[in-house]
């Protein structure tokens, strides 16, 4: 069984699979909407060799590709051991954010690979269509669809807050180790989220600390660490994390490698996360009794827990709440914008 940081104690392990093809994964893994370990899933790719032979090896390799234009650099002092975060008084984060050449966070890596206390450094995010045009070439996860194109993700020990994600994603370790911490959609009440709209990299995350519990704060921690899920990964291997499961990842070697791919295939002619504000500053405040008789509505109406609400109608006469199509949404924009402006 894996185990987390000893503040948490033993936790609960990712299952694992090995040499899983494309129909293992659409028909069994992802249906299941649970975390799965791919185990050397992507062995086989140039990059992965390469960083079992060194990170100075890895580094010469993915110069020699023709290189592309800039990536994300986050750079935190020593004293953050790693861990990217808020300051304490939540103004700002503890780290830098610029863009930079990706040969110049790599030979940042490389100058301190040595150190015992080195600054933190992570290039984030970065589509290796822009940073690295040719990676793709021979560097392919036949379980996803190949229009996805992957991100890379190069760092040394970091930590990455628990977050969430509005895709799935499969998550392929190219170099070094790194341990996942994951936890069910529905221990959101238990994960003390931060604010939505202030930030590290664009979606909330959890305010308690996975390597040291803070629980006179955050009590209810101890509920989401009972239901966490824990994934180690070494090269060549990878992790399918479904659609919006929190997750807390941390590098734990002095050079590290990620390549992951994110996806939902479900299309929404609307922003969901603007629903959400747009619903949270129309109902939060009213009466507690009002806001159950909202509740109710969105149950019956929008998550359709008693089953089809216009069913009884014929879809002539089922209005715009039963509509599809362009010029529905046409008209539920005017009505939004007519609203949201005042008139």
């Amino acid at each position: 069984m894996n185990t987390a940081p000893s503040a948490t104690g033993a936790l609960a392990s990712v299952p694992e699979w090995r040499d899983v093809d494309s129909p293992t994964f659409w028909e069994r893994i992802f249906p299941a909407h649970q975390p799965a370990i791919l185990r050397g899933a992507v062995r086989s790719w140039p990059a992965v060799v390469q960083g079992l032979e060194s990170p100075e090896a890895l580094v010469r390799y993915l110069l020699s590709l023709p290189q592309g234009g800039p990536a994300a650099l986050l750079t935190a002092h020593p004293s953050v051991k790693g861990r990217f975060f808020y300051t304490d008084d939540m103004r700002g984060t503890n780290f830098e954010r610029r863009n930079a050449p990706l040969a110049a966070g790599l030979q940042a890596l490389l100058t301190h690979l040595e150190d015992q206390r080195p600054p933190a450094i992570y290039i984030e995010s970065a589509p290796t269509a822009d940073c690295l045009p040719t990676f793709t070439q021979d560097h392919r996860l036949k379980l996803v669809n190949p229009a996805i194109g992957p991100r890379i993700w190069i760092g040394n020990r970091v930590k990455v807050q628990t977050h969430y994600d509005y895709s799935h994603n499969v998550a392929c370790v190219v170099a070094g180790r790194r341990r996942f911490t994951l936890f069910p959609p529905d221990q959101l009440e238990n994960l003390y989220v931060g604010p939505w709209d202030i930030t590290l990299a664009g979606v909330p995350v959890s305010m308690a600390r996975l390597d040291a519990p803070d629980f006179a704060r955050f009590p209810r921690f101890r509920i989401a660490l009972q239901h966490a899920q824990v994934a180690d990964l070494g090269p060549g291997d990878a992790l399918f994390i479904p659609y919006a499961w929190w997750h807390h990842v941390e590098s734990l070697s002095p050079f590290n490698v990620l390549v992951n791919y994110w996806w939902n295939e479900a299309k929404t002619p609307l922003n969901v996360a603007d629903s959400l504000l747009h619903a949270l500053f129309a109902i939060r405040d009213l009466p507690l009794e009002q806001r159950a008789v909202w509740r109710n509505l969105f149950d019956y109406y929008v998550f359709q827990t008693s089953g089809d609400p216009l069913g009884h109608l014929a879809p002539e006469n089922r209005g715009l709440m039963g509509s599809r199509g362009e010029q529905a949404l046409r008209t539920v924009r005017t009505l939004l914008l007519r609203s949201l402006s005042g008139k």
